[in-house]
């Protein structure tokens, strides 16, 4: 197959590389593509964010607009979607939003890694929100966090349907946290891939290849926009969700 083969499969970008070899008993501590573009997302949104709040001028530049956006839009998501109670939490979902809105936009670079279209870079930040907000019920509500599972004014007869469904509806939900997040990701950019080898293959056609070909160049314009909105959309959604989670853990509703 040759090069070829492997420019064409649309599932190679998700390869992981090993830039830094580095084993540690049974343990792979490997430095990778995907190590590399998360320190990236970290050192330009804290970059995105100390260059433009350095200054703090009354009348704000790009960098330092940017910077406020992204700030009240988080805030005003905390304040109406985690309630009043929640705002000393602002910075873990603030921080979360960011780092996978920079995940996500750094992947639609060519030639760039994507760390949010892997399954386990995903649970692991799901897992964060999970388990940190269920410390935080079990710290702020003790053992009361259980009633979480029985809404109040639930008839007793049906407790035992009712327990079984909210603890797997709780306990499922770092999962469909994590796979909302990469499955939107890798599919996104499989379909760019592919029509983008095919715009390759069409023209190698020569003649009215050309042509054809500019059909789906079209598309994938068309499609790298929309990938872009989903880009922004999910980690809006994630961030959201976890608003949702805190909220459950601080008021148990």
């Amino acid at each position: 197959m040759g090069n070829e083969g492997v420019v064409a499969d649309p599932l190679h970008q998700f390869e992981i590389q090993r830039y830094i070899p580095l084993q540690v008993g049974d343990l792979d501590l490997s430095f990778t593509n995907s190590a590399l573009f998360m320190v990236l997302a970290v050192l330009l949104s804290a970059g995105l964010l100390i260059m433009g709040m350095r200054g703090r001028a009354m009348v704000p530049g790009r960098l330092q607009s940017m910077a406020e956006i992204l700030y009240e839009f988080v805030a005003d998501m905390v304040r109406e979607n985690a309630g009043p109670q929640a705002r000393r939490y602002f910075p873990f979902i603030f921080s979360l939003f960011i780092f996978i809105l920079f995940g996500n936009l750094l992947g639609l670079i060519p030639t760039a890694f994507t760390f949010t279209s892997h399954i386990i870079v995903t649970f692991a930040l799901a897992m964060v929100v999970f388990v940190f907000v269920t410390i935080l019920a079990f710290a702020r509500h003790g053992l009361h966090f259980f009633h979480f599972f029985l809404p109040e004014g639930t008839p007793g007869f049906i407790a035992p349907l009712i327990i079984p469904i909210e603890v797997i509806s709780y306990f499922v939900r770092p999962i469909s946290l994590s796979i909302r997040l990469f499955a939107n990701m890798l599919a996104g950019h499989t379909m760019l891939k592919v029509f983008a080898g095919f715009s390759v293959t069409l023209a190698g056609l020569g003649g009215i290849g050309y042509a054809a070909g500019l059909i789906p160049v079209a598309l994938n314009v068309a499609l790298f926009g929309l990938e872009f909105l989903v880009a922004c959309i999910q980690a809006y959604v994630f961030a959201l969700l976890s608003c949702v989670y805190l909220r459950d853990a601080l008021e148990l509703h």
